[in-house]
């Protein structure tokens, strides 16, 4: 059995007179509006508040994310991404 090895990409974040933001080290985007963007990245789970927030471009084999908008904030916690089977294994445990 060939056991697939995930490669962990850099973790940063560029952002441009709070209007473009760059971020790399992304492994999903969990939600989006023009108000809030939820992505989980190599450093944890990442929330981005603003005002008519706009992907721009997801590039998931590369991890990296580009936005516009106006930035109001970046929030970081350890939010985990549930799996199917970790939530079906949480619910019947």
């Amino acid at each position: 059995m060939i056991e697939e090895k995930k490669i962990k990409t850099a973790h940063n974040i560029i952002l441009e007179n709070r209007n473009n933001l760059s971020v790399s080290g992304v492994n999903d985007v969990d939600s989006f509006d023009e108000k809030q963007i939820a992505a989980f990245t190599e450093m944890g789970f990442l929330t981005i508040k603003g005002t008519n927030l706009h992907i721009n471009r997801f590039n998931t084999e590369t991890g990296e994310l580009s936005l516009s908008g106006t930035v109001d904030g970046l929030f970081y916690s350890n939010h985990q991404k549930q799996t199917a089977s970790g939530f079906l294994t949480k619910l019947f445990h």
